[in-house]
C-alpha cells in the first residue's frame, strides 16, 4: 500500500532541542519526538473530531493528516502551559450536517498498518484514525478525547465525557555514567488519569512493548506499522505484558519506564506500544485490577479484551552527518526513494547521510509526469541526488484531459498542436475552415466564441468545441 501522507511545517527550524543535557551526554541530545498511532473508535457512537492536549509543549513542530478530517489546528491551550492539537470535521449549515465522521469500530482487532489511513480499501467502515505528531518541547501530560456533536449548539464540538485510554511516551536521554559508557534513552509511559469523582484507580489496560535502534533519524510519515523502522516482530519485544493503571494516591507508582542504553551510531530509538482492554477482575471497593497470576505480568487469555490502538513513537538523536530531503509533489502522482523512507504525495521529509546518494522515482496515479525542480530538474521519471546540504524537491503531475472538436455544417476545424489528449496547461488554437459555399456562423462549448476563425483555448478539463457552418 502506498503512505499518503502530509508532513506540513507549524513552527520554523527543523527540531527545536528538547531536553538540556549535561556535558557528558552532549554527543547524544534529543533533537525530536514523533509518535504516530492508529486508534480504534469504541464509543459506539459515530465522532466527528479527535483533539489532543499537550502539557508542557511549546508547540507542535509538524503533523500527519491523511484521514477523513484533513489538516488539524493547533493552537495554545487555556492555561496557557501546552497546546491542543484538534482535528474536526466541517459542518453544512445548509443541510445541518457533518461533511464526514468516524464510525464506531465493529469487533476491532490489532492494526497492522494502513487500514486507518485515508484511501485504504475498508477504511470507510473500519472504524479507526491514524493520526501524527511532532512536538517541540517534551509534553508533562497528553490527554485524547473523541469529539462529538453537540446537541445543543448546531456546528459545534463537544468532548466525550470519557477519555481514550492511550498512552504516549514522554523521551528523555540520560547521560552514561561513566566516560566510555553508554548513554540510555527512556521513554516514560504513563496511563490515563480519570477525571472526578473517581475511585482509587483507574481503567486498566495491557501494553505490550516493541522496541529497536535506527541508525539514522526517522520521519513522522514512517511512523506507520507495515513500515520496516516500525518494531513488532516476536524478536523486537522488549516488554511481553504490562498492566497500566493509574493511582490518584500514588502518581509515581502508576508509570512505567522503558529504559535501554544506546548502541554505537544509532541516531533514533522507535518503540511500539499495543494496548488492550483488560477483561479481568476489579477490586469492588478500589476499583484495582486483580489478576489471575497475582502479579498482573503474565495474562490469561481471558484478561486481554479488545485492541484499543497502537503507539509508534520515536525520538531522534542529533546528527549533524545527516540532512533533510524535502519532497513536495503537485498534482495526482507519488514519489517513493531508493531506501524506502518516503513513498508520498503531498510533501514528505527524509534524512540522508551526507555524501550518500538518493533516487527519486516520480509515478503518476491519474496525472502524468511533467518534471522536477530544486535539487532535481528534467522531465525523466528519476532522479539522483548525491546529498552534501539540504536538498528540497519538486514533482510535478499534471492531468490529461480530452479535446473533441466537431462540425455542424459543411466545414472542416483543426487544432495547433494536433491531438485529441492535452495535459492541463497546455495552450491550443483551432481553427475553423468553411466548406465550399459555406457560411462561417461561430463557435459554441469550450470556452470559444465570436466570428473569428482562430480561437486560443488553455487545456483544463476535458473540452468540447463545436465549429458552426451554414
Amino acid at each position: 500500500m502506498h503512505l499518503k501522507s502530509l508532513i506540513t511545517p507549524v513552527l520554523a527550524g527543523v527540531f527545536a532541542f528538547i531536553t538540556a543535557s549535561s556535558s557528558a551526554s552532549a554527543q547524544v541530545t534529543l533533537y525530536g519526538s514523533l509518535s504516530n498511532f492508529d486508534l480504534v473508535n469504541d464509543t459506539g457512537e459515530t465522532t466527528h473530531g479527535f483533539e489532543i492536549d499537550f502539557e508542557g509543549a511549546s508547540g507542535i513542530y509538524s503533523y500527519y493528516n491523511w484521514n477523513r478530517y484533513g489538516a488539524p489546528t493547533v493552537t495554545p491551550l487555556p492555561s496557557g502551559s501546552g497546546m491542543r492539537i484538534r482535528w474536526a470535521s466541517a459542518y453544512d449549515a445548509a443541510t445541518g450536517r457533518w461533511v464526514t465522521g468516524t464510525p464506531a469500530a465493529v469487533n476491532p482487532t490489532q492494526m497492522t498498518g494502513h487500514q486507518c489511513i485515508v484511501g485504504t480499501a475498508g477504511y470507510d467502515t473500519a472504524g479507526c484514525e491514524h493520526f501524527g505528531i511532532s512536538v517541540l518541547g517534551n509534553a508533562t501530560r497528553k490527554t485524547y478525547r473523541w469529539l462529538f456533536a453537540d446537541p445543543n449548539n448546531p456546528g459545534q464540538l463537544v468532548p466525550a465525557s470519557s477519555l481514550v485510554q492511550m498512552v504516549t511516551p514522554v523521551w528523555n536521554v540520560v547521560p552514561p555514567n561513566a566516560p566510555g559508557e553508554a548513554p540510555a534513552v527512556v521513554a516514560v509511559v504513563e496511563p490515563p488519569v480519570p477525571p472526578p469523582p473517581a475511585k482509587r484507580y483507574g481503567v486498566a489496560q495491557w501494553m505490550k512493548t516493541y522496541k529497536t535502534e535506527i541508525a539514522r533519524q526517522v520521519n513522522l510519515e514512517e511512523l506507520v506499522a507495515d513500515n520496516p523502522v516500525v518494531p513488532e516482530d516476536e524478536s523486537h519485544v522488549e516488554t511481553a505484558w504490562d498492566l497500566l493503571q493509574s493511582d490518584i494516591q500514588d502518581a509515581g507508582g502508576r508509570r512505567r519506564q522503558k529504559r535501554g542504553s544506546l548502541s554505537g551510531g544509532s541516531h533514533a530509538v522507535v518503540r511500539r506500544f499495543e494496548l488492550y482492554k483488560f477483561t479481568g477482575t476489579y477490586d469492588p471497593v478500589t476499583n484495582q485490577a486483580i489478576c489471575l497470576d497475582g502479579t498482573c505480568t503474565n495474562p490469561d487469555p481471558s484478561e486481554i479484551g479488545a485492541f484499543i490502538g497502537a503507539e509508534n513513537g520515536a525520538a531522534n538523536l542529533n546528527a549533524p552527518d545527516y540532512y533533510p530531503v524535502t519532497v513536495s509533489v503537485t498534482g495526482d502522482g507519488q514519489v517513493s526513494d531508493s531506501t524506502s523512507q518516503i513513498r508520498c504525495p503531498g510533501t514528505c521529509t527524509m534524512s540522508v547521510k551526507a555524501g550518500s546518494a538518493v533516487t527519486l522515482t516520480a509515478k503518476g496515479a491519474k496525472g502524468v509526469f511533467s518534471g522536477w525542480g530544486g535539487a532535481c530538474s528534467g522531465t525523466s521519471g528519476s532522479c539522483t541526488i548525491n546529498v552534501n546540504s539540504d536538498a528540497p524537491v519538486t514533482a510535478t503531475f499534471k492531468m490529461p484531459y480530452r479535446l473533441v472538436l466537431k462540425t455542424n455544417g459543411s466545414g472542416a476545424v483543426s487544432s495547433n498542436p494536433s491531438g485529441s489528449s492535452f495535459l492541463e496547461g497546455t495552450v491550443v488554437t483551432v481553427t475553423a475552415t468553411p466548406g465550399a459555399g459555406a457560411t462561417w456562423k461561430g463557435w459554441t462549448g469550450g470556452g470559444c466564441s465570436g466570428l473569428s476563425l482562430s480561437c486560443t483555448v488553455t487545456i483544463s478539463a476535458d473540452t468540447t468545441l463545436t465549429a458552426n457552418f451554414r
